[in-house]
């Protein structure tokens, strides 16, 4: 029997070989009755340690699941999709044209998925998606081979709304970047703090990725707002915590916001995170013994500490794992997968989630609190959130 090991290293070779031109006909014969994993993930960059992240949490769900899908053997492929939505569709076609994958996992930056999805919808390829928010892909481009294990970008903030208004924050001011996620994170929280019966009294922007945020936070002084909610994410994000803090509006006007906002970013903040409120699907501390399973086995195996990338990784190899169960390991016949997707129940560190007819995750989103370098469940912000998904109509 093809140990694991070998089985990557063959897949390694084969990706080393097509790319000087040359191919491999016995050997790809030999493969011919293992299923093809394609991960099109940012290995460099910004976001490259999210895309480790994820493929360590798939391998991982894998891995406990026999290192088979469906009795089948596994060969892995790998494309650096180097967070550049000029190249998302070009390497998702390489996934699918060249290396013949059954199924692409991909990706985190939503510009990057729009090309994964275009090649997803025009070639009918499984694709499951382990962080990217966007909401067209789920929405009016959604499509029956197309799932979605992580968030849309307005999930987290439909949850937020309530919890703001009955602390008695009524008026609030809105903050974010003028990019896509800012603004559909913008429409979960008005939905949700409007039929609290909260006031935004301004919305505030500036552009992609700038963190001059003085003026702003000026704005924000002289208006007084009962709180500020916001989206911000990465460096920006512990930017906006440390600057929010030194105007000492931290002091005086409470901030929230989608969980992103302190997620991976507290040691860089410091100080300044400490007892800002955020949403999100997943916790760090969450209290649980899958949880706790989870995180042990996770920083064991890869000898760090598991995120919500990790997290939504295992789910998405979970998700695999179960389907591939279903239809013993016949991932050509596409309805019954896309089907056992649509009914599995995943035993997740989050906990349990299920499918929404759109391809998205129904879960709960927690409401945390940062306490010394943690966030930490402070409650849970609403059971079962399902993106509103209109104008998804299944082909």
């Amino acid at each position: 029997m093809t140990t694991r090991r070998v089985v990557v290293q063959r897949g390694a070779a084969s990706i080393a070989a097509a790319a000087c031109g040359l191919w491999l006909p016995t050997l790809a014969r030999a493969q011919s009755a293992r299923v093809r994993v394609g991960f099109m993930l940012p290995y460099t960059g910004t976001f490259a340690a999210l895309g480790v992240a994820i493929e360590n949490g798939v391998r991982m769900a894998l891995d406990e699941a026999g290192g088979k899908l469906g009795g089948r053997e596994i060969e892995f492929f790998k494309v650096d999709d180097e967070s550049n939505p000029a190249k998302g569709v070009e390497n998702a076609s390489r996934l699918v044209q060249r290396d013949k994958v059954d199924v692409l996992i991909g990706t985190v930056h939503s510009g990057v998925q729009m090309g994964i999805h275009k090649v997803a919808r025009e070639t009918g390829v499984l694709n499951l998606i382990p962080n990217a928010g966007a909401h067209a892909v789920t929405r009016a481009l959604c499509a029956p081979n197309v799932f979605r294990t992580s968030f849309t970008n307005a999930q987290p903030t439909l949850a937020l709304g309530k919890p703001m208004v009955e602390r008695g924050h009524k008026r609030a001011v809105w903050i974010t970047w003028n990019y896509a996620a800012g603004e559909e994170a913008l429409e979960g929280f008005e939905q949700s703090y409007t039929a609290a019966g909260g006031t935004i009294v301004k919305k505030l922007g500036l552009p992609f990725p700038n963190v001059e945020f003085q003026a702003l936070l000026t704005e924000i002084a002289s208006i007084k707002p009962d709180a500020v909610a916001c989206f911000f994410a990465g460096g920006g994000a512990a930017k906006f915590l440390r600057d929010y803090a030194a105007a000492g509006l931290n002091r005086t006007i409470p901030l929230y916001g989608s969980g992103f906002l302190t997620e991976g970013v507290l040691e860089a903040a410091g100080d300044a995170a400490e007892g800002v409120i955020t949403t999100l699907h997943y916790a760090d501390s969450l209290d649980t013994p899958r949880n706790k399973q989870f995180r042990l086995q996770y920083a064991k195996t890869f000898k760090m500490q598991p995120d919500v990338y990790a997290v939504q990784g295992y789910d998405t190899g979970l998700l695999l794992a179960q389907a591939a169960k279903a239809v013993g390991g016949d991932l050509g016949n596409k309805k019954a997968v896309q089907t056992a997707m649509e009914n599995a129940v995943i035993d997740s560190p989050r906990g349990p989630w299920r499918m929404s007819k759109a391809h998205n995750p129904i879960q709960d989103i927690y409401l945390r609190q940062v306490r010394g370098r943690d966030n930490k469940v402070i409650g849970v912000a609403a059971k079962a959130v399902e993106d509103p998904a209109p104008n998804c109509r299944m082909a």
